[in-house]
């Protein structure tokens, strides 16, 4: 087992939400530690606009028994909130049967369970971090109301609210006439409401903003960070990593966290291990507020389209689909465009259209919907990636349980079901 000191040089690769929170608990530990990224600044890539949401009650994979259906009947449709782009491309063929076989009733349960475990804990971590450091960024605690404008649907939701309660989560279903009491910015849609689920600990909050100004702490207690510094390889001696090779020249280690989102699976390859995490790509709409009394101050899931709407400050997120196109992070106007129309249509006035900033990340999705934490076979080598859409969610708590592990100590949680070992 790895015990790092102040002598110890502990690397982490990525600067987005996950790499410097991890960063942070290492270093309030003691650890001397260093962030290495390719971009300019943290959280550049996928956790510079996501939909904003610490969704704790909502860690339900993608892999579910309805899936399967879904995805074929949203098959052809450019606008489909899950779009493969036809490629060939054998790790998401791979991805794609290990996600199929997650979608049985057995396996989503067991695959909320873990999520949920680790969600619940970053929840609180969070709360403390907050508390402790006094960061500001635009967050509400309002709850978060998943609305429901089908029947069938919505009643097909009902089980999971009683399984995710009995996990630990506060969910309560809602009617029509109570989800316009919660968010009267939904007023345009009172005659398509059927019902919501209310989860009134969830929160939202601007992670960009968050991350950008725990890195800045995180600076100010001797973190260094090395931006522009994209990592070319990881040199290994025997069972251990002993540097990165970046384009600055080689960086020596004593212990190595990948947080590098859908590029971890790239710097691993090399050395023979085999992660499971497929970049699917997720867009997102930004927009300036003009009439605050239209825009939503619970953050909301519009399960019909599977989009979500987070108010930052006096902005409006708005964010959904996922699309499977290798590494492209190029934005398809047609697809970001359907977000605003929605958003528009859902909440008329809000905005100027005009004004809205269309943006395309990464998520870096594992075939059960469950993260990638913890250590490899090589002995200083860590992981903390896989989150999907659940980054921001799970950010304090995966930082915080990776930390320990590097530290030598025993986490708070459980990680039975959360390491690259339940892959084979």
């Amino acid at each position: 087992m790895t015990a790092v000191n102040e002598q110890a040089n502990v690397v982490v690769v990525g600067a987005g939400v996950i790499g410097v929170t991890t960063a942070w608990y290492l270093r309030r530990e003691g650890a001397r530690v260093t962030v290495v990224d390719r971009q300019p600044g943290p959280a550049l890539e996928t956790s510079f606009a996501n939909g904003g949401q610490i969704s704790t009650n909502h860690a339900t994979p993608w892999a579910t028994p309805e899936a399967p259906w879904q995805a074929l009947k949203w098959l052809g449709k450019p606008d489909a909130p899950l779009l493969i782009r036809p490629r060939w491309d054998p790790a998401l063929f791979a991805w794609l049967l290990r996600f199929l076989a997650n979608c049985t009733r057995p396996r989503m349960e067991t695959n909320i369970a873990r999520a949920l475990r680790l969600a619940l804990y970053s929840r609180d971590e969070l709360d403390t971090l907050r508390r402790e450091t006094g960061l500001r960024y635009d967050a509400l605690t309002h709850g978060i109301l998943h609305i429901f404008r089908n029947r069938h649907e919505f009643d097909k939701a009902l089980p999971q609210v009683d399984l995710m309660n009995r996990l630990g989560c506060t969910r309560r279903v809602v009617d029509a006439h109570e989800c316009l009491a919660i968010e009267p910015a939904l007023a345009a849609a009172r005659h398509d409401l059927v019902g919501g689920i209310m989860s009134p600990d969830d929160e939202s909050g601007d992670a960009h903003l968050f991350t950008v100004r725990l890195a800045e702490r995180c600076a100010a207690e001797g973190v260094s960070f090395r931006y522009r510094t994209p990592v070319r390889a990881l040199w290994r001696d025997g069972d251990r990593i002993t540097a990165l090779e970046t384009a600055d020249g080689p960086i020596r280690v004593d212990a190595v966290v990948l947080a590098g989102g859908s590029h971890t699976p790239l710097l691993l390859r090399p050395l023979g291990i085999r992660l499971p995490v497929y970049p699917g790509k997720g867009y997102s709409v930004t927009l300036p507020i003009e009439r605050p009394e239209r825009t939503p101050t619970v953050s909301i899931i519009d399960d019909e389209v599977k989009m979500v709407y987070s108010r930052l400050g006096n902005r409006l997120r708005v964010a959904g689909t996922a699309e499977f196109a290798g590494y492209d992070s190029s934005v398809d106007e047609r697809r970001a465009r359907f977000l605003l129309d929605t958003a528009i249509g859902l909440f008329p006035g809000c905005a100027d259209p005009a004004a809205a900033a269309f943006w395309a990340g990464l998520r870096p999705s594992t075939p059960d919907g469950v993260p990638v934490i913890g250590r490899t076979r090589l002995g200083n080598l860590y992981l903390n990636t896989g989150h999907g859409t659940l980054g921001w969610t799970m950010a304090c708590g995966s930082g915080r349980v990776v930390a320990d592990m590097v530290l030598g100590r025993t986490p708070a949680i459980a990680l039975d079901g959360l390491g690259i070992e339940r892959f084979g």
